[in-house]
This record gives C-alpha cells, structure tokens and sequence, in this order.
C-alpha cells in the first residue's frame, strides 16, 4: 500500500491552554507548550496515535467550530486540568456528554482539583517552578502512555460520568463527513478502499499485505480496520481472518455493533468447535443491549436457518421442526423490528413457505405485500442494489411470477456484488425449488440458481 501510514492512525485530540499562563492561586508561570512537547506529544506518538492540539488546527474556518468537532470525533481526547482554565473545563463537560471512554484528564500538581472533577481519574504530573525536569517529563510520558495503552488493549473501561450514571445515555455521534476537520483523513479512507477492492483480488494474500502495510493494528483509525474486516468476508478463505482481525481490534472497536455483529457471521461461516454457540452468545447478548436490529435479527435468523438445513440433512426431523421455527420466528422480528429492510422479512416468507402448514402460509401472505413494499421503496425491479434486487427476484419466484423473475435476473447479475452474495441468493431460492418440484415446473428457478451459482464461480466465493 503506498502512502502515508500515520494518516489512517486514530487521532488523539490535546484540550489544554498554549503557551505561558501563570496559575492564579500560585503565582507560578507554566510552560505549557513545553509540557505538551516533552511530555504529552511523545507519549501520544509512542502509543501510535497521531497528536492534535487545538492551536495547531488546520482545517481553516471559525476555530470553536473545528475544536468541537475533534472533541466529538477524535478516538482519544487528553484535556490538562492544570490551574483551572474554565475553557478546557468546559470542553472537557462536552467531550463527556458524547464518548463514554477514551477521555484522559491531566494536571500539575500545584493543587487540589475542583470538587466536581475531583473523582475524575486523572493523570498527575509534578512541576518544578512552573517547567518539567526531565524526570518529572518522563514520568509524564510514561503515566500517560499507561493510560493510552490500557485503553487501547484493555476492557472499554467508560470514564464519563454521564455514561456512568445513565445505563443507556445516548451520547452524541457525528458522521466525520459532516466536517472538514477530518477531510485528509477521508481522503485516505477513499484511497484505501479504491486499494482494497485491488488487493481483493488475490484474495487473503492481497488484504494481509494491506493489513500489514496499517502497523500496530490497535491505533488504526477505525474506519480502515471495519473497511478491512468486512473485505476478508468477501473473498474466499477469509472468514478465520475476520475472527483473527477482529482479535486484535482496539477494545472499543471490539464493542461496537457492527463489529460483534460481523464477528458472529464470521464463526458462524468458520463453524470451528464452539463457533456457533459463541456466535449466538454475541447476537444474544446484542439484542439484550440494544434492543436488536434487522442485521441482528438476521445474522442470527441465518445461525438457525443452516442448523435446520443440517438437522433436516441428518433426517432429524424433531429438532429440525423446532430449528425452523426458531429461524422464522427470528427474521420476523427482525423485520418487525425495521420493516424498511427486507432481508429478514423475505427470509421469513421462505422458511414459512418451508413449514407449509396453514397457520404458516397465512402469516407469508401477510408478510408478502410488506416485504413487497419494502422493496419496491428501494427502487423494486428498477432497483441499482443488489439486495434489493435479489430480493425482488425471490418474492417473484415465491409469488410464482415467472415473467417478472426473468426480468429482474438479468438486472440482478449486472450489479456490483461479491460471489458470497450471489451463492446466498441461490441458497434461498433453492428452498424455494425444492417446494414447487413436485407439482409445479420449476424451469425458471433452476436457469436463476444455475446463472447464479455459475457467476459465483467465476470470482473466488466465500462458502455459503
């Protein structure tokens, strides 16, 4: 990978006041741009985070509006305490009202802290007549590169007393395409994807040298890290990978939705011994946490649709009839749940025509025009999603609608996808065959599944 590798490193964000200011309680004056020198750069720039102080801000437009928005954004953010400047005070409050962890006070000791941050876990440093000693910068370097490291390798420990109070404080997300204060790091992220779709084509060999080009995983930028991970889905032999990487994801990256999310697609599709049950373990514990999702319900709607494939193979009707049940029951909620996302409701309306008794082909003729809807919304047969086309071409089949099916193919295989997804559409629609070959032709859904799986071949597919 050419470029410079410190643009896709997580940015550390130093709140504290420039220059020299004299602490009004002691008189002394304190070199604070000396203190951020010899002390707190080194230790940011050791841990492999790339250091930002306010006054160095770059990215032009009214300062206020730029410093918040690296208060909000920036993975790490260490604000210096020292003689009670109320701005650092205050832009310490808004940096606890949006990240529950990752915030890292300092502060000389000349004094006691105020009351209210005074159980804040701070960072002390000594000063000497206002300026480090090289001992006391040392220390500083090393305390506070403890932290960094800790939070970077550790459990996500939550160091906002907000988050800390409130079970389920929302905080504040901001999309970092909405300021320009991390324009160079988009611009890199852009360039990393357009190399990734390259290295993609050799495979696992192609995104490990991409991989290894990022250095010290922990203090990426997290962006490149999810852009990563979800390629090794993409290409052949890379589910082991998506559970390797993920290992060796920050804490607070490995906390996140989609990465626990993706973590069980990916034991799920390695199957190694307690692979699955730790799969269902995580999609559980997720919907416990935050109430579920659609991809939630999904992923784990797909854990129970292969166990009742693998129990029906193995002529285990009894558990197969409950494994069905539990897949159906899963995609509805989850398209319940959104019901502006498809999948787990087109899903659903497979494995009940599956089941086949009357209580289920009713609840699939309720389902249908819903799910119908719902993609329809998206763009229906006209659709430029993959997605969204499969599954046009999938209610079509279901609704035996053999005119609109073969319209809707030649589009679908036009579209931008991965061989994994094509294998999945083929997957669902042999459900599908396997109920009509008794009593009704089943030439369309044949020639779709062959298209399919034969195009599947042609790149190198992720096992279905």
């Amino acid at each position: 990978m050419n470029g410079d590798p410190t643009a896709a490193r997580q940015v550390c964000f130093v709140d504290m006041p420039f220059g020299t200011k004299q602490d009004l309680r002691s008189g002394v004056d304190i070199h604070f741009d000396d203190i951020y020198e010899r002390g707190i750069k080194p230790a940011i720039e050791a841990a492999g985070l790339e250091p930002v102080r306010g006054d160095q801000e770059t990215s032009g437009g009214i300062i206020h509006t730029a410093m918040f928005a690296r208060l909000l954004l920036a993975e790490f953010v260490v604000a210096d305490l020292t003689s009670g400047n109320p701005n650092v005070f205050y832009e310490l409050g808004v940096r606890h009202t949006a990240k529950p962890s990752t915030t890292i006070p300092i502060f000389a000791t000349l004094g006691d802290l105020p009351f209210d941050v005074a159980l804040v876990r701070a960072v002390p440093y000594d000063l000497v007549d206002g300026a480090l000693t090289d001992e006391g910068a040392r220390q500083l370097r090393e305390a506070l590169g403890s932290r960094i490291e800790s939070a970077l390798h550790g459990p996500v420990s939550k160091d906002s007393p907000l988050f800390q109070l409130f079970d389920h404080y929302p905080g504040i997300e901001m999309s970092h395409e909405i300021t320009d204060v991390f324009r160079d790091r988009a611009d890199y992220c852009e360039k990393f994807r357009t190399q990734i779709a390259i290295a993609k084509k050799e495979g696992v060999t192609g995104l490990r040298a991409m991989e290894a080009d990022l250095g010290d995983i922990a203090s990426a930028e997290r962006g490149v890290l999810i852009d990563l991970y979800l390629s090794y889905r993409d290409v052949d032999g890379g589910f082991p990978e998506m559970v390797r990487l993920y290992e060796l994801f920050p804490a607070g990256l490995r906390e996140t939705v989609i990465a626990r999310q993706q973590l069980a697609l990916a034991l799920n599709r390695r199957r190694d011994p307690g692979d699955v049950e730790r799969a269902v373990g995580i999609l559980t514990t997720l919907i416990e946490e935050t109430g579920g999702s659609a991809e939630t319900y999904g992923i784990l709607g797909r854990i129970y649709k292969d166990q009742y494939r693998a129990a029906k193979d193995a002529d285990d009707d009894l558990m197969a009839v409950g494994l069905l049940d539990r897949a159906i029951e899963t995609y509805t909620s989850g398209f319940e749940i959104e019901p502006a996302d498809f999948y787990p409701g087109v899903n659903a309306i497979t494995l009940l025509l599956q089941k086949g008794t009357p209580e289920a082909m009713a609840e699939a003729d309720r389902l249908v025009p819903l799910v119908t809807f719902a993609a329809v919304r998206r763009g229906g047969a006209e659709a430029n999603d993959y997605w969204t086309a499969a599954t046009v071409l999938e209610l079509a089949i279901v609704g035996r609608d053999d005119a609109l099916a073969m319209r809707v193919l030649p589009r679908l295989v036009s579209l931008e996808s991965e061989p994994w997804m094509l294998t999945t559409t083929a997957d669902n629609l042999e459900l599908v065959r396997s109920l009509r070959a008794a009593t009704e032709p089943t030439e369309v859904v044949i020639r779709a599944i062959t298209e399919l799986r034969s195009r599947a071949g042609q790149g190198s597919s992720a096992p279905s």
